[in-house]
């Protein structure tokens, strides 16, 4: 196990594909006396599988504290749609500001394979809780 991993905690396997996910509150991004919380999160796709695989496009359910759910789709993370060589992992770090200190984050990427199959890989469930770590 790389030292890296023992900082991803929330883990989630589909097929060859292991995602790796951590959350970390960010107390000088956030205001809360203007209901804003901010968490950056951390994620790391690793291909155990024998083809290498491209990270086409993401979905995301996020949801606040209130409940209210808000949905964000498109292409690729981070503004890249990496290939994911076998053995390899691509990791990246992103952002979710929030109108309460507490919510979560669901999702999925979708994929396509060296011999052009999709699928779709799911994330695990992140929870944000302010002032904490996940």
């Amino acid at each position: 196990m790389a030292i890296l991993d023992l900082f991803l905690p929330l883990v989630q396997v589909t097929g060859a594909i292991t995602i790796r996910a951590a959350t970390s509150y960010l107390a000088d991004h956030s205001d809360p006396a203007n209901d804003r919380w901010f968490w950056s999160y951390h994620i790391r796709i690793k291909n155990g599988g024998d083809v290498p695989v491209r990270l086409m496009t993401r979905r995301w359910i996020i949801t606040d504290g209130h409940g209210a759910c808000h949905r964000v789709e498109g292409d690729g993370v981070v503004g890249q749609q990496p290939t994911i060589m076998p053995g390899e992992s691509y990791d990246y770090v992103s952002g979710c500001p929030l109108a309460t200190p507490d919510g979560r984050m669901e999702g999925s990427f979708a994929m396509i394979d060296a011999s052009g199959h999709g699928f779709r890989v799911a994330v695990p469930e992140f929870l944000f809780r302010a002032g904490h770590d996940a």
